[in-house]
């Protein structure tokens, strides 16, 4: 049996739920029980996707009305998710935790291997996307015929976690309970942060399919001088850090920004280099998400986990870095777009 993306699901899926079992047997939690809700409805959605399609699908007769309902489905349990964070629903518990002075000893008995489960994502996560990109019939014998770069990655990264877990409770002599009450730890200091990069990437594809490009490539082309390369490369890098901004996701603003001014403006109208747009593009709304509090897991997410005072404190620092970096990406596209 080959191995498929949904595997991944599944997994991500039961790990969430055991979240959310955890959750509400915590009688310390003051709010257990919509704080399991939340970590259940949300490791529901990534472990009942193709099921629940194929028996919407048969209850409705047809593929494209159960797609329909599983999206309404989706939709509703994204809104209860909503409406439980809004109202304070995700609080802090107990997790049976090690006292200071045990965390102490502990620190001093494992000195830097403590690195070695974390150091061993990335390696494992590199080894294996050489040895399926370099050993030949490897990828067709795990995954089978096509071309399957992304689930090399997220498989290779799937093992080194495991392999980083197993390592992790040998050196600390810990229960695997214990680890999935850290993840309930990490996951409800998180709280909603958690899923803020999924929502934003969604929404990023509804502005695209509603045709937001094309309004940004209308006004853009009424109201700006994009004649003057130098502007219309201003107003490219610009408005991918921007949307970015306020989308909190450079992959969600690309499409729509690229659409509106990159190609119909820079590429079409001035014989820019699309290649070079498309990195130095991204690389601007990069820019943006050192800026903003809508990239919750770059800023928000950092400043919660290492319990700074400012909740903002992350952003203050990288916001001279981000301008800069804007600066000096409006140049660059200037100089070498057109080469």
């Amino acid at each position: 049996m080959m191995f498929q993306q949904q595997y991944l699901m599944w997994l991500a899926g039961a790990i969430l739920l055991m979240v959310a079992l955890l959750s509400w047997r915590d009688s310390a939690n003051p709010r257990r029980f919509t704080t399991g809700l939340f970590w259940a409805l949300y490791g529901l959605i990534f472990l009942t996707g193709d099921w629940t399609f194929q028996l919407a699908a048969r209850w409705a007769g047809e593929a494209q009305r159960g797609s329909r309902w599983l999206n309404i489905g989706v939709g509703v349990a994204v809104v209860l998710m909503a409406l439980i964070a809004g109202c304070g629903g995700v609080r802090l518990g107990r997790y049976h935790q090690r006292s200071e002075t045990e965390k102490q000893a502990s620190a001093q008995r494992l000195g830097n291997k403590l690195f070695m489960p974390a150091l061993a994502i990335p390696l494992v996560t590199v080894m294996g996307v050489l040895a399926f990109n370099h050993l030949p019939g490897l990828q067709a014998r795990v995954f089978g015929p096509g071309n399957h770069a992304t689930l090399v990655t997220l498989f290779s990264m799937m093992v080194g976690c495991l392999l980083g877990w197993l390592i992790a409770l040998k050196f600390t002599h810990e229960k695997p309970l214990q680890s999935m009450q850290e993840t309930r730890r990490l996951l409800d200091a998180v709280g909603w942060a958690f899923i803020l990069p999924q929502i934003l990437a969604t929404l990023g594809l509804l502005f695209t399919s509603a045709g937001v490009g094309n309004a940004i490539s209308h006004l853009t082309a009424q109201y700006l001088a994009v004649d003057n390369r130098l502007i219309a490369v201003a107003v490219y890098a610009g408005g991918m850090a921007l949307l970015t901004m306020v989308m909190g996701n450079a992959f969600a603003a690309f499409p729509i920004v690229t659409a509106g001014i990159g190609i119909p403006i820079l590429v079409l109208q001035h014989g820019g280099n699309p290649a070079v747009m498309a990195a130095i593009g991204m690389f601007s709304g990069y820019c943006g998400t050192l800026m903003t509090p809508m990239a919750a897991n770059f800023n928000i997410v950092p400043a919660r986990l290492l319990e700074l005072p400012d909740r903002n404190a992350v952003i203050r620092a990288q916001v001279p870095t981000g301008v800069l970096l804007l600066l000096v990406n409006i140049f660059l596209l200037y100089f070498l777009m057109f080469l």
